[in-house]
């Protein structure tokens, strides 16, 4: 039997242990998609403790707690902080199989130095061991090896502390995220509209070119669109625009006709300005209303959507013509196949990392294999954290070694020979090399 979380944890066999060890491991970070606060990085204020920096923002952590029953106070209420994270040790003993058990004890030992196995008994040793180490967020960058983040940013923001960021040696760089200007559907999309300070939908449609204009001349070389959907309609944007800003209630086809001018107008400009567009779909967000009433979105209530999505997204694919680089993302594992498939119709349309629910070591196996299956792994463009946290990087490695594990059981089964110069390079291109290639280049 192998000791707990070992040197060669996850890794099969002697080859998956070379491939890591010699070729992943000490491989940078660009972490393409993530939820980091640029002010924060800015500002470089110490935490306070590990509960600030494990328990902060982090629904992932929230979710496991409330499953087991524990309190709201100690998720997001008032409780004291070391309260809170006993709360979450007694909880995350248990999680056998999760992989917050495992990126929780490899954060603990990458950035405190701790190889206590977190259970109640030790509860106070880990707190005292970590409250003995203060971190700030470019110290916990810097001890990442991370090169690059690519925050997640609303297109009103004045983009200030990205700019001051402009000179620090890791690449700190906004992303054009202009879901509520899409999402004419929900509410306050109206209210929303008016900061615009637009009355129709070209003047709309110059809102949005300025705002990408303005993200493109701080870094910007990513837009993110989170749609529920995949939309596809035609029609007459500019009546269904006017029609939403009259108060006057959408059918389907009405907000797949916006919606799709949205994407297709962004797109266009995502080329021009040489910006990548990635589009993750298929999260049903924010079903438990009660909660969401108090504590709002992004908190830990949202699940897997199970909408179809070849048709339309092959048809809004290609409606793009000679579209921009875009990266696709389903919260739908059953979708894999059918984005693996998609990323062979078109030049420079990717299939992005297995997201969210799905980043565990299942989820990200199936979601290799598939474009393994039907096609070219080697191209395929890594991690990302999609994280609120500075902790989350151990997330790059527990990826690079379940990469490994992947590659080494096929050389073993004998369907790849153990040519490590090949092996190497694609090891090397898809931890860090081909997202630099295809965000550059």
């Amino acid at each position: 039997m192998e000791s707990f979380m070992n040197n060669n944890f996850l890794l099969d066999n002697d080859i998956s242990v070379r491939l890591f060890h010699d070729y992943a491991k000490d491989m940078p970070i660009y972490d393409y998609h993530c939820h980091l606060n640029p002010q924060e990085i800015y500002q470089n204020q110490p935490f306070k403790n590990i509960t600030q920096l494990w328990l902060a923002g982090d629904h992932y952590k929230w979710r496991l707690m409330r499953q087991n029953g524990v309190d709201e106070k100690y998720i997001t209420g008032d409780a004291d902080d070391y309260e809170k994270f006993e709360k979450f040790v007694q909880c995350v003993q248990y999680a056998i199989g999760n992989p917050m058990y495992h990126w929780c004890h490899l954060e603990l030992r990458r950035y405190f130095n701790v190889y206590d196995v977190l259970c109640e008994e030790n509860t106070k040793l880990i707190w005292d061991k970590c409250s003995a180490v203060t971190f700030r967020p470019k110290q916990l960058m810097e001890m990442s090896n991370v090169k690059a983040v690519c925050t997640t940013d609303d297109p009103f923001d004045s983009l200030e502390y990205h700019a001051k960021l402009r000179d620090y040696e890791i690449k700190v760089l906004p992303t054009f995220r202009p879901d509520k200007l899409v999402n004419i559907d929900k509410a306050g999309f109206s209210e929303y509209i008016s900061k615009c300070n637009v009355k129709t939908l070209d003047d709309l449609e110059k809102f949005i070119e300025n705002r990408i204009l303005h993200f493109s001349k701080t870094g910007c070389k990513f837009a993110d669109h989170g749609l529920d959907y995949v939309p596809f309609g035609v029609g007459d944007a500019k009546a269904v625009f006017s029609a939403a800003l009259m108060g006057e209630k959408l059918s389907r086809e009405q907000i797949d006709c916006y919606k799709t001018h949205v994407l297709l107008h962004c797109a266009k400009l995502y080329k021009k300005h040489g910006i990548i567009m990635q589009i993750h779909f298929g999260a049903l967000r924010n079903t438990n209303t009660a909660m969401f009433e108090k504590l709002g979105a992004d908190t830990g209530f949202d699940s897997i959507n199970d909408y179809r999505c070849a048709e339309n997204l092959a048809h809004l694919i290609d409606k793009m013509g000679q579209n921009p680089k875009i990266i696709l993302y389903t919260l739908n594992p059953c979708d894999n196949y059918v984005l693996a498939a998609m990323t062979g119709n078109f030049r420079n349309v990717m299939f992005g990392s297995a997201w969210w629910f799905n980043d565990q070591a299942d989820g990200m196996t199936e979601q290799m294999k598939s474009l393994a299956n039907l096609g070219a792994l080697n191209k395929f463009l890594g991690m990302l954290t999609d994280s609120r946290s500075f902790l989350s990087y151990p997330r790059h490695e527990y990826f690079r070694r379940i990469l490994c594990s992947i590659l080494g059981n096929l050389v073993k089964g004998g369907q790849f020979p153990e040519n490590y110069e090949i092996l190497g390079k694609i090891v090397k291109d898809i931890c860090y090399n081909n997202i630099v290639d295809f965000t550059e280049n």
